[in-house]
């Protein structure tokens, strides 16, 4: 069985992915900003690490060192999506999006590939979103949510970057855009309005479409944006 870190697992589609990963048997760490959430799984859980914060990898790789000398899988979807307009764009969100969805990634992979917690065979999933995309953004849509759209688009460079980084390292680095959930952030943000019309599922959907996907996933597939789920 693998050992997996899922990097922002306290809620939504992390939580689903530590279940179904716990439930097979895997040993599974598991990151959250504050508490551990309850559950009755053997899950190892790494509380105080904020991802928006430049001590958050040294802070899990010192905290891992003691438990595991070699991650299978390490799957980083923590996210932030905070509503904006033109008329009323948010600095502070911005800063907050770019840093959760596209810097963070970069120095998390980097320290636990420094610590050698990350080597030939390992597999890297950045959770991203369609919503990144320029190609699939359409007129009817509108502008507007800068920080979200944008923030996701880098965070699909910053995979390509590190998948060309670690290629040699025999690392393979996907970037996922795992469906359209019905979750308490897209709930936040006003998207439940959309939940029906545009197909969205459980977290726990989510989950199992994507643990499937990342057990084929290999470097054959490294550096390329997926969608298991298709483009909803």
């Amino acid at each position: 069985m693998p050992d997996v870190l899922v990097v922002g697992a306290s809620r939504g589609l992390g939580a689903a992915l530590v279940e179904q990963y716990a439930s097979a048997g895997s040993n599974v760490f598991a990151t959250s900003r504050s508490h551990a959430p309850e559950t009755k799984r053997s899950i190892n859980y790494i509380g105080g690490i904020d991802v928006a914060t430049e001590n958050a990898g040294p802070d899990l790789v010192s905290s891992l060192n003691k438990s595991v000398s070699n991650l299978d899988i390490v799957i980083i979807t923590a996210g932030y999506f905070g509503t904006e307009s033109f008329d009323e764009p948010s600095w502070e969100k911005e800063l907050k999006m770019y840093t959760t969805s596209s810097i963070a990634p970069v120095f998390l992979v980097h320290h636990l590939v420094k610590a050698g917690l990350l080597n030939n065979g390992s597999k890297i999933i950045l959770v991203s979103s369609e919503s990144g995309s320029i190609t699939l953004r359409h007129e009817s849509e509108g502008g507007g949510n800068y920080g979200h759209h944008a923030s996701k688009a880098a965070s699909n460079m910053v995979g390509k970057l590190l998948s060309l980084d670690l290629k040699d390292k025999g690392i393979a680095v996907g970037l996922v855009h795992p469906g359209f959930m019905r979750t308490g952030m897209t709930k936040s943000v006003g998207f439940d309005k959309f939940w029906d019309d545009g197909g969205a599922v459980t977290p726990d959907e989510a989950a199992e479409s994507l643990v499937q996907f990342i057990d084929s996933f290999d470097m054959s597939k490294t550096g390329e944006f997926w969608a298991p789920r298709g483009p909803r």
